[in-house]
Protein backbone atom coordinates (compact mmCIF):
# COMPACT_ATOMS: atom_id res chain seq x y z
CA UNK A 1 0.00 0.00 0.00
CA UNK A 2 0.99 3.42 -0.95
CA UNK A 3 1.66 5.73 2.09
CA UNK A 4 3.03 9.26 2.61
CA UNK A 5 4.64 12.38 0.05
CA UNK A 6 8.33 13.48 -0.22
CA UNK A 7 7.87 16.66 -1.56
CA UNK A 8 12.17 17.29 -2.09
CA UNK A 9 13.54 15.22 -4.41
CA UNK A 10 16.65 15.72 -7.02
CA UNK A 11 17.92 14.16 -10.11
CA UNK A 12 20.65 14.49 -11.90
CA UNK A 13 19.33 17.69 -13.85
CA UNK A 14 20.99 19.24 -11.22
CA UNK A 15 22.82 17.57 -8.71
CA UNK A 16 21.53 14.68 -7.93
CA UNK A 17 23.13 11.56 -8.92
CA UNK A 18 20.29 9.07 -10.44
CA UNK A 19 18.52 10.26 -14.06
CA UNK A 20 14.69 10.55 -13.42
CA UNK A 21 13.55 7.52 -14.26
CA UNK A 22 15.75 5.89 -11.75
CA UNK A 23 14.47 7.87 -9.17
CA UNK A 24 11.20 7.22 -9.78
CA UNK A 25 11.72 3.90 -9.90
CA UNK A 26 12.93 4.10 -6.64
CA UNK A 27 10.06 6.45 -4.83
CA UNK A 28 7.90 3.69 -6.04
CA UNK A 29 9.84 0.89 -4.55
CA UNK A 30 9.54 2.99 -1.58
CA UNK A 31 5.82 3.25 -1.58
CA UNK A 32 5.64 6.86 -1.90
CA UNK A 33 2.09 8.06 -3.37
CA UNK A 34 3.75 11.17 -4.49
CA UNK A 35 7.36 13.21 -5.05
CA UNK A 36 8.13 16.70 -6.23
CA UNK A 37 10.87 16.50 -8.53
CA UNK A 38 12.71 20.03 -7.68
CA UNK A 39 16.16 20.25 -9.37
CA UNK A 40 18.29 23.19 -8.71
CA UNK A 41 17.43 26.46 -11.11
CA UNK A 42 16.13 24.29 -14.00
CA UNK A 43 13.45 22.02 -14.84
CA UNK A 44 15.37 19.66 -17.23
CA UNK A 45 14.38 16.23 -15.46
CA UNK A 46 10.60 17.01 -15.22
CA UNK A 47 9.49 15.47 -18.45
CA UNK A 48 11.17 12.41 -18.09
CA UNK A 49 10.07 12.12 -14.55
CA UNK A 50 6.61 12.86 -15.42
CA UNK A 51 6.56 10.07 -18.35
CA UNK A 52 8.23 7.63 -15.66
CA UNK A 53 5.17 8.89 -13.14
CA UNK A 54 2.48 7.78 -15.34
CA UNK A 55 4.15 4.54 -16.68
CA UNK A 56 4.46 3.05 -12.98
CA UNK A 57 1.47 4.90 -11.24
CA UNK A 58 3.53 7.32 -9.04
CA UNK A 59 2.29 10.67 -9.16
CA UNK A 60 4.77 13.28 -10.09
CA UNK A 61 4.70 16.92 -9.24
CA UNK A 62 6.45 19.27 -11.15
CA UNK A 63 8.96 21.43 -9.33
CA UNK A 64 11.71 23.74 -8.81
CA UNK A 65 14.40 25.20 -6.46
CA UNK A 66 15.70 28.34 -6.76
CA UNK A 67 18.55 30.08 -4.89
CA UNK A 68 17.74 33.68 -3.60
CA UNK A 69 19.79 36.58 -1.56
CA UNK A 70 18.60 37.59 1.61
CA UNK A 71 20.73 39.97 3.28
CA UNK A 72 23.79 37.97 2.11
CA UNK A 73 22.85 34.52 3.18
CA UNK A 74 21.36 31.90 0.34
CA UNK A 75 18.42 30.94 0.73
CA UNK A 76 16.18 28.18 -1.08
CA UNK A 77 12.28 28.46 -2.55
CA UNK A 78 11.28 25.28 -3.43
CA UNK A 79 8.51 26.54 -6.27
CA UNK A 80 5.17 23.52 -6.62
CA UNK A 81 3.55 22.94 -9.69
CA UNK A 82 5.12 25.38 -11.89
CA UNK A 83 4.49 25.80 -15.63
CA UNK A 84 8.09 24.46 -16.59
CA UNK A 85 7.66 26.49 -20.46
CA UNK A 86 6.96 30.09 -18.46
CA UNK A 87 8.55 32.43 -20.52
CA UNK A 88 9.70 34.71 -17.03
CA UNK A 89 10.76 31.51 -15.21
CA UNK A 90 12.84 30.33 -18.14
CA UNK A 91 14.50 33.77 -18.85
CA UNK A 92 15.19 33.72 -15.15
CA UNK A 93 16.48 29.97 -15.86
CA UNK A 94 19.08 31.09 -18.02
CA UNK A 95 20.82 33.60 -16.13
CA UNK A 96 21.15 31.53 -13.25
CA UNK A 97 22.50 28.92 -15.47
CA UNK A 98 25.18 31.52 -17.14
CA UNK A 99 26.24 32.42 -13.52
CA UNK A 100 26.82 28.80 -12.87
CA UNK A 101 29.06 28.21 -15.25
CA UNK A 102 31.18 31.32 -14.20
CA UNK A 103 31.42 29.86 -11.15
CA UNK A 104 32.58 26.67 -12.12
CA UNK A 105 35.03 27.79 -14.26
CA UNK A 106 36.57 29.53 -11.60
CA UNK A 107 36.35 26.85 -9.10
CA UNK A 108 37.95 24.40 -11.48
CA UNK A 109 40.73 27.05 -12.49
CA UNK A 110 41.49 27.54 -8.60
CA UNK A 111 41.45 23.56 -8.29
CA UNK A 112 43.83 23.18 -11.35
CA UNK A 113 46.18 26.21 -9.43
CA UNK A 114 46.18 23.56 -6.22
CA UNK A 115 47.49 21.03 -8.99
CA UNK A 116 44.25 18.99 -9.28
CA UNK A 117 44.02 17.74 -12.50
CA UNK A 118 39.26 18.69 -13.33
CA UNK A 119 38.33 19.88 -16.23
CA UNK A 120 34.87 21.50 -17.41
CA UNK A 121 35.43 19.43 -20.74
CA UNK A 122 35.21 15.84 -18.07
CA UNK A 123 32.62 17.04 -16.15
CA UNK A 124 30.36 17.81 -19.47
CA UNK A 125 31.39 14.79 -20.34
CA UNK A 126 30.35 12.68 -17.38
CA UNK A 127 27.38 14.36 -16.83
CA UNK A 128 25.68 15.74 -20.68
CA UNK A 129 22.91 17.43 -20.27
CA UNK A 130 22.92 18.44 -16.40
CA UNK A 131 23.04 21.17 -14.16
CA UNK A 132 26.34 21.59 -13.36
CA UNK A 133 27.45 22.92 -9.65
CA UNK A 134 29.93 21.90 -6.53
CA UNK A 135 28.83 18.43 -6.27
CA UNK A 136 29.54 17.09 -9.53
CA UNK A 137 32.90 18.78 -9.53
CA UNK A 138 33.47 17.08 -5.52
CA UNK A 139 32.71 13.44 -7.25
CA UNK A 140 34.85 14.07 -9.74
CA UNK A 141 37.66 14.68 -7.23
CA UNK A 142 36.98 11.96 -5.90
CA UNK A 143 36.95 9.54 -8.36
CA UNK A 144 40.48 10.84 -9.49
CA UNK A 145 41.43 10.18 -6.25
CA UNK A 146 41.77 13.33 -4.75
CA UNK A 147 39.46 13.44 -2.09
CA UNK A 148 37.12 10.38 -0.19
CA UNK A 149 34.17 11.81 -0.43
CA UNK A 150 32.49 14.77 -1.77
CA UNK A 151 31.91 16.14 1.40
CA UNK A 152 35.99 16.43 2.12
CA UNK A 153 35.88 18.12 -1.43
CA UNK A 154 33.59 21.00 0.46
CA UNK A 155 35.85 20.72 3.45
CA UNK A 156 39.10 21.19 2.23
CA UNK A 157 38.53 22.96 -1.13
CA UNK A 158 35.19 24.29 -2.40
CA UNK A 159 33.30 25.59 1.12
CA UNK A 160 33.09 28.52 2.62
CA UNK A 161 36.24 29.75 3.51
CA UNK A 162 38.38 26.70 2.14
CA UNK A 163 41.12 27.94 -0.36
CA UNK A 164 39.21 27.49 -3.83
CA UNK A 165 35.75 28.81 -2.43
CA UNK A 166 33.83 30.56 -4.83
CA UNK A 167 30.73 32.86 -4.01
CA UNK A 168 27.53 32.09 -5.77
CA UNK A 169 25.74 35.03 -7.34
CA UNK A 170 22.24 34.66 -6.25
CA UNK A 171 18.79 36.27 -7.55
CA UNK A 172 16.94 38.59 -5.39
CA UNK A 173 14.62 36.74 -3.13
CA UNK A 174 11.35 39.05 -4.37
CA UNK A 175 12.82 37.82 -8.37
CA UNK A 176 12.73 34.13 -7.19
CA UNK A 177 9.31 34.30 -6.12
CA UNK A 178 7.70 36.47 -8.13
CA UNK A 179 8.90 34.18 -11.42
CA UNK A 180 7.48 30.86 -9.31
CA UNK A 181 4.22 32.60 -9.04
CA UNK A 182 4.13 33.90 -13.27
CA UNK A 183 4.42 30.16 -13.59
CA UNK A 184 1.55 28.96 -11.87
CA UNK A 185 3.65 27.75 -8.97
CA UNK A 186 3.27 27.97 -4.94
CA UNK A 187 6.43 29.28 -3.77
CA UNK A 188 7.67 27.85 0.11
CA UNK A 189 10.59 28.39 1.68
CA UNK A 190 13.00 25.09 1.96
CA UNK A 191 14.75 23.93 5.20
CA UNK A 192 14.64 27.17 6.96
CA UNK A 193 17.49 25.75 9.71
CA UNK A 194 19.74 25.85 6.96
CA UNK A 195 20.20 29.38 7.40
CA UNK A 196 21.31 29.48 10.80
CA UNK A 197 19.02 32.02 12.41
CA UNK A 198 17.68 32.66 15.68
CA UNK A 199 14.13 33.00 16.46
CA UNK A 200 13.91 36.50 15.97
CA UNK A 201 15.63 36.73 12.85
CA UNK A 202 13.78 33.24 11.25
CA UNK A 203 10.69 35.12 11.79
CA UNK A 204 11.72 37.89 10.38
CA UNK A 205 12.46 35.83 7.44
CA UNK A 206 9.20 34.10 7.30
CA UNK A 207 7.44 37.44 7.51
CA UNK A 208 9.46 39.16 4.42
CA UNK A 209 8.37 35.71 2.44
CA UNK A 210 5.22 35.29 2.89
CA UNK A 211 4.78 39.26 2.10
CA UNK A 212 6.53 38.27 -1.48
CA UNK A 213 3.70 35.40 -1.54
CA UNK A 214 5.17 32.42 0.14
CA UNK A 215 2.68 30.09 0.94
CA UNK A 216 3.98 27.34 2.55
CA UNK A 217 7.58 26.45 4.86
CA UNK A 218 9.57 22.86 4.96
CA UNK A 219 8.95 21.79 8.17
CA UNK A 220 9.57 18.15 8.05
CA UNK A 221 13.45 17.51 6.74
CA UNK A 222 15.69 14.53 6.79
CA UNK A 223 17.86 16.48 8.96
CA UNK A 224 15.46 17.74 11.51
CA UNK A 225 14.70 16.10 14.66
CA UNK A 226 11.60 15.88 16.44
CA UNK A 227 12.17 19.11 18.38
CA UNK A 228 12.83 20.58 15.15
CA UNK A 229 10.19 20.00 13.25
CA UNK A 230 7.58 20.56 16.10
CA UNK A 231 8.79 24.29 16.35
CA UNK A 232 8.67 24.83 12.60
CA UNK A 233 4.81 23.18 12.28
CA UNK A 234 4.29 25.64 15.01
CA UNK A 235 5.67 28.37 13.27
CA UNK A 236 3.59 27.71 9.94
CA UNK A 237 0.52 26.97 11.96
CA UNK A 238 0.86 30.93 13.78
CA UNK A 239 2.37 32.59 9.96
CA UNK A 240 -0.94 30.88 8.05
CA UNK A 241 1.77 28.77 6.06
CA UNK A 242 1.38 25.39 4.23
CA UNK A 243 3.30 22.81 6.36
CA UNK A 244 5.62 20.29 3.72
CA UNK A 245 8.01 17.55 4.05
CA UNK A 246 10.59 16.54 1.96
CA UNK A 247 14.13 15.00 2.14
CA UNK A 248 16.05 16.81 -0.05
CA UNK A 249 17.25 13.31 -1.57
CA UNK A 250 19.97 13.60 -3.97
CA UNK A 251 21.40 10.08 -4.12
CA UNK A 252 24.87 9.79 -3.39
CA UNK A 253 26.11 13.04 -3.19
CA UNK A 254 23.88 13.24 0.58
CA UNK A 255 23.98 9.00 1.22
CA UNK A 256 22.91 9.35 4.92
CA UNK A 257 18.91 10.33 3.15
CA UNK A 258 17.13 7.55 1.15
CA UNK A 259 13.51 8.14 -0.47
CA UNK A 260 11.30 7.22 1.95
CA UNK A 261 12.72 8.35 4.80
CA UNK A 262 10.23 11.79 4.60
CA UNK A 263 7.00 11.05 4.54
CA UNK A 264 4.31 13.40 4.71
CA UNK A 265 0.61 13.32 4.75
CA UNK A 266 -0.79 13.62 1.37
CA UNK A 267 -2.84 16.49 2.67
CA UNK A 268 0.12 18.33 2.00
CA UNK A 269 -0.21 17.80 -2.15
CA UNK A 270 -3.82 18.90 -1.88
CA UNK A 271 -3.06 21.94 -0.05
CA UNK A 272 -0.73 23.37 -2.47
CA UNK A 273 -3.20 22.66 -5.69
CA UNK A 274 -5.52 24.36 -3.12
CA UNK A 275 -2.98 27.45 -3.14
CA UNK A 276 -2.32 27.72 -6.81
Amino acid sequence: MKNGVDLHVHTNASDGSYEPEEVVRLATEAGLQAVAITDHDNTNGLARAMEAGARLGLEIIPGIELSADYKGIEVHILGYYIDPKAESLCDLLEIALRNREVRNRTIVEKLRQEGIDVSMEELRQRHPGTVLGRPHIGLLMMEKGYVESVKQSFREYMGKGAKCYVPKINMPMKRAISRILDAGGVPVLAHPFQYELNDPQLRELIELVKGMGCKGMECEYARYDEEQRQYLLDLAEEYGLIATAGSDYHGIPKPDILLGDIRGEYAQVEQLREAK
